[in-house]
């Protein structure tokens, strides 16, 4: 049998996870690369040589990540234009001094074809040849802004880049529904800097984001006619979870988000489309908007022991802390809501040594981490191995910027399928041929070698075994690439 197929075949069906959970205990370089792992996307060559304090601190301290901002932001993402079809109710909805054509994210524009955003396109229907040209620019922006995004996360140094990948987990929004680049962009951004500081500045930040209010239906919640998805899902998702609210709360919460309209240049809040006057949510009263209602979830004691737990199963383990953990953390997070002080606490506890708190490697998590190891930039590939890269992430089921629903990408075992990992290994060896592999091709052992190029100390003997077997450079580096010491941060 063809080695390598032999040597892929061992980690299907989803054994990783017994292979590392079977490790009887875990030294201090087994901590940097787990921190390495779980606050950023992997060990650069030499980071394995430093010590944990050095590790926390180059990783949660207040430092830029220059490497990351060196990365030019990309420009030109601005929806396609839209056929100009004068209409009077296009002059009703008419923004103060904007062109008519611009009218808001309304349901109802005549002659045109609904976007999945409730947003009614002037014409489109009647001109197939621009709605065909305006998807495809709507795909090479959306294909810019994901490669730069990959980008950033290869070269970053510091956790901002790991946590806003966190939170676009959390806030879960797709560019498939947004239909616009530029809007996800501006989330991103705003998730970004406000990654490492305070949860309630980025709560009220999220729910009037252009890209969040489009997401989730925000723009048709008006008074006299509420739409109820972007509260149920702000506390469900974001700040609560399930048996924290009551549907009173939810009802009550829509009346809060009322009076944001979408335009094309982003949302604007039309106090005439507010439901102004009283409502009572999580048991306060008062005429409370967007921000308020955002500031009332946050103040549920139930809220910080929920952002705890979410954060420990991304990036701690799939075992809830126990309430003494949750009470350290939940002072760590203090009343100003402090998410960097709350990871430094966190990567702190004994939980986080835990020999048995393995987690798999999410499939962009794993590319990234690989493409760092290899010294492969995505935005220095030629664009057809970057499409390659695009379909492998595609084929194992994530993508940035197309998370499958509101809540987001699944964990655990669901990403170690026998096809995930036929695509894995494809991937694997498409980037491996772009690397200069000559320090395991000129090593005397180089199954050692290929795990030290992986930031791997050491491998099972069934892995080592397999590894064993295959003799090209491309096709070991590849093949190691999807053992269970590297798919699983162990």
């Amino acid at each position: 049998m063809d080695p390598l197929k032999k040597a892929a075949g061992c980690w299907s069906g989803g054994r990783a996870l017994d292979t590392i959970g079977s490790m009887t205990g875990i030294s201090e370089r087994a901590v940097v690369r787990r921190l390495n792992d779980r606050l950023g996307f992997g060990p650069a060559p030499g980071d394995l040589e430093a010590g944990v304090d050095a590790t926390v601190r180059r990783l949660l301290g207040p430092g830029a990540d220059a490497a990351a901002a060196a990365i030019a932001v990309p420009t030109g993402l601005e929806p396609p234009a839209k056929p100009k079809t004068p209409d009077k109710q296009d002059k009703d909805r008419k923004k103060p001094g904007q062109d008519k054509a611009k009218g808001p994210d309304a349901e109802t524009t005549p002659g045109g074809e609904r976007s999945p955003g409730g947003e009614r396109s002037p014409g489109a229907e009647r001109d197939p040849e621009a709605k065909k040209a305006a998807n495809r620019q709507r795909a090479a922006q959306e294909r810019k802004l994901t490669l730069w995004w990959l980008d950033r996360m290869v070269v970053s140094r510091t956790a901002g880049e790991r946590v806003t990948w966190f939170w676009h987990g959390h806030f879960a929004t797709s560019n498939q529904k947004v239909r616009n680049a530029a809007w996800m962009l501006a989330q991103n951004q705003t998730q970004r800097r406000l990654a490492l500081g305070r949860f309630g500045d980025l709560a009220q930040a999220m729910i009037v984001d252009n890209a969040t209010i489009r997401w989730l239906d925000g723009q048709r919640n008006r008074k006299g006619s509420p739409n109820e998805n972007l509260a149920r899902e702000f506390l469900e998702l974001f700040t609560l979870g399930i048996g924290h609210y009551q549907e009173a709360d939810v009802a009550q919460g829509a009346r809060c988000l009322t009076g944001w309209v979408l335009w094309e240049d982003g949302a604007t809040f039309q106090r005439r489309r507010f439901d102004s006057g009283t409502k009572t949510v999580l048991g306060r009263t008062g005429d409370f908007d967007a921000k308020d209602f955002a500031a009332l979830a946050l103040a549920q004691p139930a809220s910080a022991a929920f952002l705890i737990g979410r954060l420990w199963f991304r990036l701690v383990s799939a075992t809830p802390p126990d309430a003494a953990t949750v009470a350290r953390l939940s002072t760590a997070y203090g009343g100003s809501r402090d998410v960097r002080s709350l990871l430094t606490a966190m990567v702190g506890e004994a939980g986080f040594r835990d020999p048995a708190a393995s987690l798999v490697k999410q499939p962009v998590e794993w590319a990234v981490g690989l493409l760092r190891a290899l010294g492969v930039r995505p935005g220095k590939l030629a664009e057809k191995e970057q499409t390659k890269l695009l379909a492998g992430l595609r084929g194992m089921g994530q993508l940035p910027y197309r998370p499958p629903s509101v809540g987001g990408w699944p964990a655990g075992a669901s990403w170690l399928t026998t096809s995930a990992g036929v695509t894995r290994l494809q991937l694997a060896q498409q980037l491996a041929k772009k690397a200069d592999l000559s320090i395991v091709d000129n090593a005397t052992d180089r199954v050692s070698a290929v795990g030290a190029l992986l930031g791997v100390d050491s491998w099972s003997e069934r892995t080592r075994s397999a590894l064993a077997g295959v003799k090209d450079p491309v096709q070991l580096t590849a093949v190691a690439a999807c053992a269970p010491e590297f798919v699983v941060s162990g």
